[in-house]
């Protein structure tokens, strides 16, 4: 009998489970989210132009922790010194009005898409250009909220930033890019933002720009006082390295083999009028040409850049290469003239003496009335040309012997006369004029030389001292 009794014992006890896991597998939890919405968000219940209270329940600010992933970083200017970004923006805020029962916990959060139905914090972007939501295919955008009252607000925004830069080391330079984030109305006695611990701002991976490396970020608070208050502020700053390897290849390269190119003149032949005139000429404009496109693609600023300084030197040294030819050119004429009034001189002596001889000759030979020859002095007076030439031809062979100079050594190689002091005879024996191309030959080289290392090691310079 008492056994009987034990096992409609047991089977009403397994009757009652089966009916209590029957109920529970039953339980529609989102009708559940809908009647703890209509709760908790119902009508006359909560009033979304009211801001959460404080700390623990004080009538202290309400505290909005910020995090951000920065999901990629599209373009950044430099002519319009702007840069844009693409971010989801996170918000998390305590409200305790929208505490609900979690059902045991199974119920982890409550999820809404419409911002309008629950307090939201004023932020705004203070350096802000343009942005837009992205609503492809829904709006990404949610709410949830958690059983003891945390609300997080997340969304995808894309922005375009103003970014401030400070070209003075272009291309050698660094940017510093911020992201500003302040409260509009609501001073720092009612909203304080502060950044969520730990990590606060991501960074995708692999992040690829085609001409700036994102070297690091930093976050830091800007509060600002205005007539009506201070206002609470976030910022990050985006440290942004330029690529040098794009300007290297695209500017530096071709403006040093344009200088290069341009001393091609100083080794032909002078008479060669329209192959130097081209030479130099051609080089120029296409110097004038990358500087102007260089300069096209960065704004109008008052100070001096780096690569102006090395695109206005270039632009120089090719000028200079230009003006060189015209100055010998210009040697080369005055030394024909010169010639040419030496050869004309050299005549007119040569008749002179010629003259003077046949004079001689004639008084050698006159008589006297006796039919005697009459014996002239042969020892020349001090007036005479003739002494006088014989004379200097002594004096050059008794001078003595100069040490000799290397440099007219390398010089005396090329077919020129450099150092004698005598005018030329013909276009092929100027000294001046090829004296002119031999010394630039060496001189714009070393100068360009010099110009590099100084250029380099004080831009480098002034790079490592603004790290």
């Amino acid at each position: 009998m008492a056994s009987g009794h034990f096992f409609w014992a047991i089977f009403y006890f397994a009757c009652l489970c089966s009916a209590s896991l029957a109920n529970n597998a039953k339980v529609n939890f989102r009708e559940k989210e809908k009647k703890i919405l209509d709760q908790i968000l119902g009508a006359g219940k909560y009033d979304a132009r009211i801001r959460p209270s404080g700390i623990n329940g004080t009538d202290g600010p309400a505290i909005v922790r910020i995090n951000l992933f920065v999901r990629s970083i599209m373009t950044i200017s430099d002519i319009k010194m702007e840069y844009s970004v693409q971010l989801t923006f996170r918000e998390q805020w305590l409200d305790e009005r929208l505490k609900f029962d979690d059902i045991g916990g199974r119920l982890k959060y409550l999820t809404l898409t419409e911002a309008n139905r629950v307090w939201m914090p004023d932020l705004f972007f203070s350096n802000e250009k343009e942005g837009h939501f992205h609503n492809i295919i829904m709006p990404n955008v949610y709410i949830r909220i958690f059983p003891y009252g945390s609300v997080l607000y997340s969304i995808r925004i894309s922005l375009t930033l103003a970014c401030p830069m400070n070209l003075k080391l272009y291309p050698l330079d660094r940017q510093v890019c911020s992201l500003r984030m302040a409260s509009y109305g609501w001073t720092t006695a009612d909203l304080v933002f502060l950044w969520k611990e730990g990590d606060p701002v991501q960074v995708v991976k692999n992040l690829h720009l085609p001409r700036f490396t994102l070297e690091k970020f930093l976050t830091d608070y800007c509060n600002s006082k205005t007539n009506t208050g201070e206002y609470s502020c976030l910022k990050v700053d985006l440290l942004f390295k330029r690529e040098f390897s794009y300007y290297l290849i695209q500017i530096y390269i071709p403006c040093c083999m344009l200088v290069i190119v341009s001393w091609v003149s100083f080794w032909l032949d002078q008479g060669a009028v329209p192959a130097r005139v081209s030479l130099g000429v051609t080089t120029l404009l296409t110097m004038a040409t990358q500087t102007s496109g260089i300069n096209a693609s960065l704004p109008p600023v008052s100070y001096t850049k780096a690569i102006d300084v090395w695109t206005g030197v270039c632009l120089t040294f090719v000028f200079g290469a230009l003006l060189e030819f015209a100055l010998v050119n210009y040697a080369s004429r005055s030394a024909d003239r010169a010639a040419d009034m030496h050869r004309e001189n050299m005549k007119k002596k040569r008749r002179e003496m010629e003259q003077a001889s046949l004079d001689a000759a004639s008084d050698l030979l006159d008589t006297d009335s006796n039919a005697t020859f009459a014996m002239k002095p042969l020892v020349r007076h001090p007036g005479d040309p003739l002494a006088l030439e014989k004379l200097r031809q002594c004096e050059v062979h008794m001078q003595a012997p100069k040490r000799p100079n290397c440099c007219r050594s390398w010089l005396s190689k090329f077919p020129t006369s450099p150092f004698k002091k005598v005018p030329c005879l013909g276009r092929g024996q100027c000294s001046r004029s090829k004296r002119i191309d031999v010394i630039s030959r060496i001189t714009f080289p070393l100068v360009f030389a010099l110009f590099n290392l100084v250029y380099w090691s004080t831009y480098l310079f002034r790079e490592e001292e603004e790290d």
